[in-house]
């Protein structure tokens, strides 16, 4: 796990496929903060990693930002987290959602965020996915993890979004998401997502000459 340690769709490859000019996006994502894993060992994160991802990501794109609540929220215990994962994997479990997004009709690509926990995102991402029309959007995913790079993401999202085409994804290891600011920056260019005004704004200015 990370984070802790996150259809027209049916390849196994993403498509090569872009933004459009003027589509209207949606970034969703699911976040644990709580003791994390980190290099083997432990830490406490008072933000979740993937919420830091998402963050930066927001922060360069003309978007509307969901986050998605468990109904029931993942212990702040790293290993306790680990075990219940383990069992809603192992029940292909469906856990609800607190703040249920009712429609995403009026969006047309969707960046769609998650730790990687065991290989996959959590199953509440299936929850997420299963109970949206995803026909004619566009998915981008992106990830946090310690070493499973996007995992299985591109491959269930193809089969629970279904309708939609998935784009090329994002993955950053947790330990390293903090410094992933031009990381972000290339992926967003070349999915056709960054906003020019919201870039600049998001850059050092230059300090006033003294007059």
């Amino acid at each position: 796990m990370t984070g802790v340690q996150l259809t027209a769709c049916s390849a196994s490859k993403p498509a090569a496929t872009s933004t459009p000019p003027g589509a209207r996006i949606l970034l969703a994502y699911f976040s644990r903060p709580g003791e994390n894993y980190s290099y083997g060992g432990r830490t406490t994160l008072e933000m979740g990693n993937t919420e830091v991802l998402a963050g930066m990501i927001g922060a360069r794109v003309d978007c509307d930002v969901h986050r998605i609540e468990a109904a029931d929220p993942y212990p702040e215990d790293y290993d306790e987290t680990v075990a219940r994962n383990t069992r809603e994997q192992q029940a292909d479990a469906r856990p609800p959602i607190a703040n249920a997004l009712p429609s995403m009709a009026r969006y047309d690509t969707i960046l769609l965020g998650s730790p990687i926990w065991n290989v996959r995102a959590p199953m509440i991402m299936s929850t997420f996915t299963e109970r949206l029309d995803f026909r004619g959007k566009t998915v981008f995913p992106f990830t946090t993890h310690a070493m499973s790079g996007l995992g299985t993401t591109e491959r269930d999202y193809a089969a629970s979004c279904r309708g939609a085409t998935i784009g090329e994804g994002l993955a950053v290891r947790g330990e390293e998401v903090r410094g992933a600011e031009a990381e972000v920056r290339s992926w967003l260019r070349r999915i056709g997502a960054l906003s020019t005004a919201k870039e600049s704004s998001t850059q050092p200015q230059p300090s006033p000459r003294p007059s």
